[in-house]
């Protein structure tokens, strides 16, 4: 086996600590935000299957309006790291600041049409009569909470931008144990139904953003920026938002098609899929905290006029995100015979599961580059690429996925068109950081 030369040891060691000291803590906090709604649905379920059922439309209702402004982290977290970078902490936290207060505005608006929208919401999403009361319940009160959410994610860039993913862990950690805890009191112990477990939320959230406010705020006093709302900077802030939401509306359109299709299959079919799905989403978090890692690493580097470093730091992470997949595939593999029959017992879907599942568990590699390589160009603030490269990937999965059914695959073959979209993905970023057109050093892109 080749060795390494002698002089590059250091560096891959010095990237190496780098990765784990952020990717690590940036895991914890991405696997704590999914443990609110299990916390909801555990406390809600004992109330009653319509309240249960309620509350998952409404969850699903929240998750996606939230999940679509996801920019805030990410072009936050790439402007903040290179002007830290390039040693202007007052900058990198004004910018950030501009980060919060879009933040703010876009979440006033989200509940401002959330409000008297709910009831049609939730009918549209096809809740049943029994249900429909407690989704509206649920999603009125909740809907409160979007802009302390928000601004949860623009402060969490902020920090990550500071190469700090400690204290966002801190916070979800907080928050989690809040949550259940408000839940558990207002649900049963002031007997306010579904509704408590909603307003345990909001309250939840609102502590973590006031958290996170705290922290930025210091940080802002202490480097002499300004907190003052700048129209100016809100504004390009939101610009640089415009791509990474084109990225995540294109993301989020082959999720959906894909449950479409695997819905016209049948039964068996979509309920192996959810199970699929929720595996991959689990996945996804521990690839995404070495991808949300290479934001914060890479913008720093541009941002300090250290190409070379980004480069190299951008290859180091490639080699893991490569490791790390073949890590969660064969742990996938390895793991079936345990965790398909926690899941379902039915012979039919367990059948349809286990072919598909083997061909997420070979694709795993490709995910891991593929979630490198798009934290690598968010970090270098290259958002119009990934825009029109995730409008690509699209439109060639669009077509493959809706003939599937036509053409008398099954699940296995839909999951076959899920890889193919994950290497379209692979493709497209692979060659734009292999153009080095990403590199474009300086306190601003």
């Amino acid at each position: 086996m080749t060795q390494a030369p002698t002089d590059q040891l250091p560096s891959r060691r010095r990237h190496d600590r780098e990765i784990i000291a952020l990717a690590v803590p940036a895991f914890g906090a991405l696997v704590a935000e999914p443990l609110f709604v299990m916390v909801d649905s555990a406390i809600v379920g004992h109330l009653g299957t319509p309240q249960l059922a309620g509350l998952a439309v409404a969850a699903a209702l929240l998750t996606t309006a939230v999940s679509i402004f996801v920019f805030l982290a990410y072009a936050t977290t790439a402007a903040v790291a290179r002007q830290a970078g390039a040693g202007d902490l007052a900058s990198a936290i004004r910018q950030g600041m501009d980060g919060i207060w879009l933040a703010l505005l876009i979440g006033a608006a989200v509940v401002a049409v959330a409000l008297p929208l709910a009831p049609w919401l939730v009918d549209i999403f096809g809740a049943s009569d029994t249900a429909t009361p407690y989704a509206t319940t649920y999603l009125r009160i909740s809907s409160l909470g979007i802009p302390a959410m928000l601004v949860v994610l623009a402060a969490t860039g902020v920090l990550r931008g500071l190469q700090d993913t400690r204290t966002p862990l801190y916070v979800a950690i907080g928050g989690f144990a809040a949550n259940g805890a408000l839940n558990a009191g207002l649900v049963y112990g002031a007997g306010l139904g579904i509704a408590g477990s909603a307003w345990g939320t909001v309250i939840a959230q609102v502590g973590m953003a006031i958290a996170y406010l705290i922290v930025v705020v210091r940080g802002a006093r202490r480097h002499g920026a300004s907190l003052r709302p700048d129209a100016a900077g809100i504004r390009a802030c939101a610009q640089a938002g415009v791509p990474l939401l084109i990225r995540t509306l294109s993301l989020r359109a082959v999720l959906m098609i894909a449950t479409a299709v695997a819905a016209r299959l049948g039964d068996t079919d979509i309920a192996a899929h959810q199970i699929i799905l929720s595996l991959w989403s689990l996945t996804a978090f521990a690839l995404d905290a070495i991808a949300i890692a290479g934001q914060a690493i890479i913008g720093r580097y541009l941002g300090a006029n250290d190409p070379k470093g980004a480069r190299e730091a951008c290859r180091r992470m490639v080699q893991w995100g490569v490791a790390s997949g073949v890590v969660l595939g064969a742990a996938i593999m390895l793991a079936r015979p345990l965790f398909v029959p926690l899941f379902t017992s039915d012979a039919s879907v367990q059948d349809t599961l286990l072919p598909a599942l083997l061909v997420v568990a070979l694709s795993q590699p490709i995910s891991g580059v593929v979630f490198v390589l798009d934290g690598v160009l968010m970090g270098a603030g290259d958002g119009r690429y990934l825009a029109w490269a995730m409008v690509l990937t699209l439109a060639v999965f669009a077509p493959v996925a809706l003939l599937v059914p036509s053409l008398g695959g099954g699940l296995t073959a839909l999951w076959g068109a899920m890889t193919l979209m994950m290497t379209v993905r692979l493709l497209t970023l692979w060659m734009r950081t292999r153009s080095g057109r990403w590199v474009v050093t300086g306190a601003t892109r």
